[in-house]
């Protein structure tokens, strides 16, 4: 009787597993709980401070974190710049990672100066404020001496009008709606946000560049969507968790 018992206990158990196989086996467990917020990230094509045309393909199946900043920038540009060094620091080994920073004013941003700003976000020194924030101590003898060329920060530029439909359209980090007369040579898009990509070029996160806590949650989202797998490609994309 007990050996009966036994059998049937066992042949129940192979069932729930047979069951819960077939209900989980196409759920990646990889998955970030990470909303898709715009699953139409557009293609593009700039150039970054080294000269290189930086397009679509370089982000293929990497994470990705995208700002918009310009190096003449006293404000809000160098405290952003401070966090987004941190964001560097610890992923700057990680293949499968990469920074865009965009500059809002191509008119100005030439690749010399491009070039020196990437020598300053390199050598500078991160030192935390008393009040919790950052701030980026220039080493300005390494910026002049130079030499020194980011893994995977990419420092980029283009025409004001791809540039700023990107942040509008793909990236949404600009509120900022332009007047639809405004000629583009008289917009200016001065954001203190970050926007996260993922390898399937999908927005999924915005974040505050100036908020210590955002810029935690970052790091931390950055781990989630580094272990995801990539389940279908960009052209199979019917479908998002995206609610609106």
């Amino acid at each position: 009787m007990k050996r009966k018992i036994w059998v049937y206990v066992a042949f129940f158990a192979a069932l729930l597993a047979m069951f819960y196989f077939l209900l989980f086996r196409d759920y990646d467990f990889s998955k970030s709980n990470l909303p898709v917020i715009n699953d139409n990230v557009q293609d593009f094509a700039f150039t970054d401070q080294n000269g290189k045309k930086i397009t679509q393909a370089n982000v293929e199946d990497k994470v990705h974190v995208v700002e918009y900043f310009f190096t003449t920038c006293r404000g809000i540009c160098p405290k952003m710049n401070a966090n987004m060094r941190r964001v560097y620091d610890v992923f700057k080994d990680e293949p499968g990672f990469l920074i865009l920073s965009h500059t809002c004013m191509p008119e100005v941003d030439t690749l010399p100066l491009l070039k020196k700003y990437e020598q300053r976000m390199l050598s500078g020194t991160v030192v935390a404020n008393a009040d919790g924030s950052y701030r980026l101590d220039e080493d300005s003898n390494a910026v002049k001496k130079g030499g020194l060329n980011a893994t995977n920060w990419f420092f980029v530029t283009g025409d004001k009008g791809p540039l700023y439909k990107m942040a509008r359209q793909s990236y949404m980090i600009d509120n900022n709606k332009p007047d639809s007369t405004q000629l583009i040579k008289d917009q200016f898009i001065h954001t203190q946000f970050f926007a996260l990509v993922d390898k399937q070029r999908r927005l999924r996160g915005i974040y505050d560049g100036l908020k210590n806590d955002e810029i935690e949650k970052l790091k931390n989202d950055i781990k989630g969507l580094l272990k995801e797998k990539i389940t279908s490609k960009r052209f199979m994309n019917g479908f998002s968790n995206n609610p609106g």
